[in-house]
């Protein structure tokens, strides 16, 4: 299979892309801006096609001797990005689930969670997830790259939020046993099924990034149990279903969905048509919706939030002058979500990192329309 701009799907692109992907992905996983310099270097001097996932897991290996489990964990998922293509990054990603199982054993009642679904079986982690408490559900899910063990702090934060935590994976990343493609919007609605009413019952927020933030809207718009969305460089509409726009995508994405989806580059387009969001679906989101986007972002366009906000009754977003993810926002990005979250429960202390936010200085644009409905249709703008 090869995929739709040349590169075979079950290869890796180019170590020059690789490299300047990792390099958000790597900040967010807290792999050191030394470590990643100096793995990036033994990667060019190598320049054979194992010496990436080789090198990490290098790392990895240095941070287990040391008694470091979750940082082994971290430089193992490094090494299987931006997906197993190969049995060196397979292997990559089984250890890191290891690594973190023996990190959460000795960090509270983070237990490990397996569902059967409809199109396979999915495996999450879960903290807080005790029924008779009572607490609201955060549901968090990175895009197509990211698995669940990048989630460590919002599980070890739970008792601090007040509320129960799930983190799972899109379909065909990390145990996710499901294939990526039109049916995988029903993916949310299932595993909120399987987890029951009881944990449900005091609402759901969904953190999804990327890829996953259309799935968190698809499912926000037609089941009830879902309370708010907050999203990072989520694709709604033109990512999915205009050529212009996906002859533009980088190779790192198009051979990643291709791996995920298990189709042809013909197919592939033709399916992932499919999910994007038309008006109809889009009238029918009425929960809040929070959105960090970033103005040079090189895989969401500017107008897939656009859309968003002349459609969505509650919908605020921040901008960041960055690429997709906003790397050089990192903190800020995680600030703006965990506001997001803590204003959605009503929680004072919202007010207190909105205060933050404003003395950091760095959303400096964005708006909302929150608004929409009490001022007769004027979409406030910041």
């Amino acid at each position: 299979m090869t995929g739709t701009t040349g590169t075979p799907a079950g290869a890796t692109p180019p170590l020059a892309e690789l490299a300047g992907f990792a390099a958000l992905h790597a900040k967010a996983l807290g792999i050191t801006r030394t470590e990643l310099r100096q793995g990036l270097a033994a990667i060019r001097r190598d320049g054979t096609p194992d010496a990436w996932p080789r090198t990490w897991n290098r790392l990895a290996a240095h941070h287990q001797r040391a008694d470091r489990p979750l940082h082994a964990c971290r430089a193992h998922v490094l090494a299987r990005f931006p997906y197993p293509a190969d049995e060196h990054r397979r292997a990559a990603g089984d250890l890191a689930v290891r690594a973190f199982d023996t990190w959460r054993r000795s960090h509270g009642d983070i237990r490990r969670l397996e569902l059967t679904l409809s199109s396979g079986t999915l495996t999450a982690w879960a903290a807080g997830l005790e029924p008779r408490a009572g607490r609201p559900l955060l549901l968090v899910m990175g895009g197509i790259i990211s698995v669940k063990e990048q989630w460590a702090p919002f599980l070890a934060a739970a008792r601090r939020l007040g509320v129960a935590v799930v983190v799972t994976e899109m379909p065909g990343v990390g145990e996710n046993a499901h294939r990526y493609g039109p049916h995988s919007v029903e993916m949310i609605p299932e595993l909120l099924d399987e987890l029951g009413a009881a944990h449900c019952a005091a609402g759901v927020q969904l953190v999804a990034l990327s890829f996953a933030g259309q799935l968190a809207l698809s499912a926000a718009a037609e089941d009830p149990r879902i309370t708010a969305v907050h999203t990072v460089g989520a694709p709604t509409d033109g990512v999915f279903r205009d050529p212009a726009v996906w002859a533009t995508l980088p190779r790192t994405t198009t051979a990643t969905l291709a791996h995920l989806a298990q189709r042809e580059p013909p197919q592939l387009e033709k399916e992932l048509a499919t999910l994007a969001l038309d008006e109809q679906a889009l009238a029918r989101v009425r929960v809040p919706v929070r959105y960090v986007a970033s103005r040079r972002d090189e895989i969401i366009p500017r107008r897939e939030w656009e859309r968003l906000a002349e459609h969505l009754p509650d919908f605020t977003w921040v901008e960041f002058d960055d690429v997709h993810g906003s790397p050089a926002h990192l903190a800020d990005t995680r600030l703006w979500l965990l506001h997001g979250v803590l204003d959605a429960l009503g929680d004072r202390r919202a007010r207190a990192l909105a205060a933050l936010l404003a003395v950091r200085g760095r959303a400096d644009r964005g708006g909302t329309t929150r608004t929409h409905a009490a001022h007769h249709g004027e979409r406030s703008r910041t």
